[in-house]
């Protein structure tokens, strides 16, 4: 009778939570890792509104002056390029005599198209003299070309590392499941790829297939899918003869769906953490082609595009490009490093839950 009592009165039992409700708990008690992914989110929104041209749409328009200063830094620098006293009259070129009409082989002709010139004149578009966060050479705007940048750098690195991690994961998870022959034979492609240094394969690649979004996004994860495929090889060759798949072998499950069904899920949280370091590690690498001139095309503009104008500005005093490249470009990769370390703890199973 008491034992019925105490076990009418027991308190339910919790309900068990699933490894990522447990990760999300623990990144929200990170508190650096959760500020890192909420800055991570901010510049996808970013990304998204300038590749919806709903931001940065008009990076490519020469509104101002070349090398139009920060608004703040305006004064400055007119009063640096303000001439001394007499220094115009020394350096003024003295205007030759003008030809007479009799004498110009072309008087004619020009007298002749003199009356049609208005129809093609164009009228004078006035450019400012500053902007928020200044100019380039061809006097657009810096702050539209970080906002385009970042789109395209996130475009590359995100695709990048998604179809990176896809073709890891799947040779992968046939080395590991399979083994023996399946194994040898891209273990052998494995080890071709990384006895070649990672920058000169990457080089190879872009030199022959050419520049554009595209073509960066294929040579990225062409060349980065090493990482993945080892430790996805790895899980698989721990996994394939525990319980949950020998069950899922008793009960006649095919080999894909052992793979993809089963034994994938379980190594999911370690791909979310290599896909957020593949991610950084591409961002970098395309900032890297560009800067060399292998990246995007010409038409489009990235943070590397961006910082090959840079030598030629530093060396006439120029900066301001320089600074917002590296604010967007080390904001970005230091919190998505803070995300990725956060990540690792918040999804280790084996950490106690508190």
């Amino acid at each position: 009778m008491t034992t019925l009592q105490n076990t009418a009165g027991a308190a339910p039992a919790a309900p068990s939570r699933s490894l990522w409700a447990l990760g999300w708990q623990r990144l929200k008690r990170d508190r650096i890792g959760f500020v890192s992914l909420w800055v991570v989110v901010a510049f996808m929104l970013l990304a998204a509104a300038g590749w919806l041209n709903l931001a940065g749409r008009g990076w490519n328009d020469e509104i101002a002056a070349s090398y139009a200063p920060p608004t703040l830094l305006l004064e400055k620098y007119r009063q640096q390029e303000t001439p001394a006293a007499g220094g115009a009259a020394s350096t003024a070129i003295v205007p030759t005599e003008r030809l007479k009409p009799s004498e110009d082989p072309i008087h004619d002709w020009m007298e002749a198209a003199r009356p049609h010139a208005a129809e093609y004149a164009q009228p004078e578009v006035k450019k400012v003299e500053s902007l928020p966060f200044g100019a380039d050479q061809r006097g657009r705007n810096i702050l539209d070309k970080v906002i385009k940048g970042t789109a395209t750098s996130l475009l590359v690195g995100f695709f990048g590392a998604l179809l990176s991690i896809l073709i890891g994961s799947t040779l992968g998870a046939m080395a590991g499941y399979f083994g023996r022959k399946v194994d040898d034979f891209l273990m052998w492609f494995y080890s071709v790829f990384t006895s070649v240094p990672d920058m000169l394969l990457l080089l190879a690649f872009a030199a022959v297939a050419g520049r554009g979004i595209a073509t960066v996004i294929l040579v990225l994860s062409l060349t980065s899918w090493t990482g993945t495929f080892r430790l996805v090889r790895a899980e698989f060759i721990k996994n394939r003869s525990r319980e949950y798949v020998q069950a899922a072998d008793a009960i006649g499950a095919s080999h894909s769906r052992r793979m993809f069904i089963h034994i994938l899920p379980n190594i999911s949280h370690l791909l979310l953490v290599q896909f957020s370091l593949l991610m950084v590690g591409l961002i970098k690498y395309e900032v890297i082609l560009s800067f060399l001139g292998f990246g995007v095309d010409v038409r489009q503009v990235s943070w590397g595009s961006m910082l090959a104008e840079v030598p030629e500005e530093l060396l006439q005093g120029f900066w301001w490009q320089l600074a917002m490249v590296v604010l967007f470009m080390s904001t970005l990769v230091t919190a998505f490093s803070m995300l990725t370390d956060a990540l690792r703890d918040a999804l280790d199973p084996r950490a106690a839950v508190k």
